[in-house]
């Protein structure tokens, strides 16, 4: 016999091969073993654009100790605080040293440069998205017990066109989403009320309970803490469907107002600069923490369902996000001024 295999025998042994260096690949890919050889060399610095104790503080912290444990180096949060987050966010865009990566709300990555083209950053040329963390609706919240202020969804939404100018809603600032979903909202729903801002959403549910405001697009949580106290409503939520966030509360859809969708999220994301192979290795890493089963019950416990995308999963968030909210901005005019 002829030891030398056949043509079509070397071309099974040879798709065997391809298939087990194939599958070693693919595992190395995933732990990272060598598809960033030598890296992280040193501590991992990860930057939040807010305050200690603020929600996007919270879940970096979350995410530091397991994404210490996988990479085998310190992994540091690094408040830099103001603007927004924009602070933040222009720090990680500058940053050369391949050890840098920053946890960004939406606002970070889709609305910014928006309303403000002197913003130090080009979310979209600047950085490269890693994966998306946590969704949130926000929920229309409205007066439990405000003279001329219907509790009932529809009934609200008929005196809130009639009302005009004449009524007012509260966000925590011109920009937020809460300010663009509410413009977003007025364009949908044929309402006009006022738009007054405050520090924050506290604040904002403090006016409500004052009789100075009608209505605002508030937190999950909060909302829930001040109907439960009998002092605020919820009507709906601004996801497409009904939200775990916010249960036993419809979908605004669901109350007649059509291609309407807005949610609040936060997102990893790297300089631009960062070689390839290690921002697939984040990005699969801190795409599989969101997902583990722990990590989805803490990040529910501060307000966010899990997601865990892909890079390319975050970065068609942020396609459809930066359009949906560039045409508000467009349509209603608003400045950051």
């Amino acid at each position: 016999m002829n030891p030398t295999p056949s043509l079509a025998r070397r071309s099974l042994l040879a798709l065997a091969l391809a298939g087990v260096c194939g599958g070693a690949l693919a595992q190395d890919g995933a732990s990272g073993a060598t598809a960033t050889p030598g890296w992280p060399s040193k501590t991992v610095r990860l930057v939040v654009g807010f305050p200690a104790g603020s929600s996007p503080d919270l879940t970096a912290r979350l995410f530091a100790e397991p994404l210490s444990r996988a990479l085998g180096q310190s992994v540091i949060v690094d408040n830099k605080v103001g603007a927004g987050g924009n602070i933040g966010a222009a720090q990680v865009a500058r940053s050369h040293d391949d050890h840098t990566i920053g946890l960004f709300i939406n606002g970070n990555l889709t609305i910014a440069k928006l309303l403000n083209p002197q913003v130090a950053y080009d979310p979209h040329k600047d950085l490269a998205p890693l994966s998306l963390i946590g969704v949130s609706p926000l929920v229309l919240t409205v007066p439990a017990h405000q003279t001329g202020v219907p509790a009932d969804a529809a009934a609200f939404l008929q005196a809130a066109r009639q009302a005009g100018d004449t009524w007012s809603y509260g966000t925590p600032g011109v920009g937020t989403v809460g300010h663009l979903g509410m413009e977003l909202l007025k364009a949908r729903a044929g309402i006009n009320p006022l738009h007054i801002p405050y520090p924050g959403y506290p604040q904002v549910a403090t006016a409500m309970l004052g009789d100075q405001l009608q209505m605002a697009l508030l937190p999950p949580t909060l909302a829930q803490s001040q109907e439960d106290a009998g002092k605020l409503r919820r009507l709906g939520v601004t996801s497409s469907g009904r939200s775990a966030l916010a249960p036993g509360v419809p979908s605004l859809a669901e109350l007649g107002v059509k291609d309407f969708e807005l949610e609040i999220w936060n997102a990893f994301a790297a300089p631009v600069s960062m070689p390839a192979a290690v921002r697939q290795r984040l990005s699969e890493l801190t795409g599989e923490i969101a997902r583990r089963p722990e990590v989805r019950a803490q990040l529910l416990q501060q307000g966010w369902q899990a997601v865990g995308s892909s890079a390319e999963g975050l970065a068609q968030r942020i396609a459809r996000d930066t359009a949906t909210m560039g045409r508000v901005i467009r349509e209603q005019r608003i400045s950051a001024q």
